[in-house]
């Protein structure tokens, strides 16, 4: 029952802001991005990079992370590395990143009980984090355009896993305009249009035509 005397206009605690979630990158790698089949693996790695510059646009704290980086699935990859070049790369043995302590530590020293959550692969790599996350109490939003799974089937799979389990199913953008949520916010407003006219596909394109025609300080 809505009460009409309290109705206020105030945001919605369930949102996401810079001061109270994290973003975490799990297994961004080669050998994973080789087996990835649910989507357009470019399309996957633009929205990963997004995501990132998203995040450092508004100080979100990050985590990233790899398993096996030096004996199987390579590197972090460049172009979500380059975004973050002073943060420390959390490397692991187990495919549940939260059941390696160092990621877990991380994740604790950020002070965040919001987790944006990205990963390769969904069915793996986002899905065992994520469930255990939920089960110790954490919120937990899965980035499903920034990952991906084996297969269609297996991402597709994996994103109602975690939803029935309670973690909420966004997309890169959604974050980023969630972040910003008022174009009157003039101390993001440039850096959020720039990372939306370099990944956000036609809608940054938007962006372009908008301010070229009404200009410089044409809203999103």
């Amino acid at each position: 029952m809505v009460n009409i005397s309290e109705v206020t206009a105030a945001p919605s605690p369930d949102l996401l802001t810079p001061d109270n979630c994290a973003v975490l990158f799990i297994d961004h790698q080669p050998q994973m991005f080789f087996g990835t089949g649910s989507g357009d693996r470019t399309a996957i790695l633009n929205s990963t990079v997004g995501l990132a510059k998203s995040a450092k646009v508004f100080d979100v704290p990050v985590v990233l992370s790899t398993v096996a980086a030096e004996s199987f699935s390579g590197p972090l990859m460049p172009r979500l590395a380059e975004v973050f070049p002073e943060q420390q790369i959390v490397d692991r043995t187990t495919m549940n990143a939260w059941e390696d302590e160092n990621f877990v530590e991380a994740v604790k020293a950020t002070g965040r009980k919001k987790l944006v959550i990205a990963g390769l692969w969904t069915e793996v790599c986002v899905v065992l984090p994520a469930l255990s996350a939920i089960a110790q109490g954490y919120e937990v939003y899965v980035v499903t355009d920034a990952s991906g799974g084996v297969s269609p089937q297996a991402h597709e799979h994996a994103v109602q896993r975690v939803i029935q389990a309670g973690a909420v199913p966004v997309t890169w953008v959604q974050v980023l305009l969630e972040l910003q949520r008022d174009w009157a916010r003039t101390e993001t407003y440039a850096a959020v249009g720039d990372v939306v006219k370099e990944h956000g596909g036609t809608y940054g394109l938007g962006m372009v035509y908008a301010q070229a025609i009404i200009g410089a300080h044409a809203a999103g």
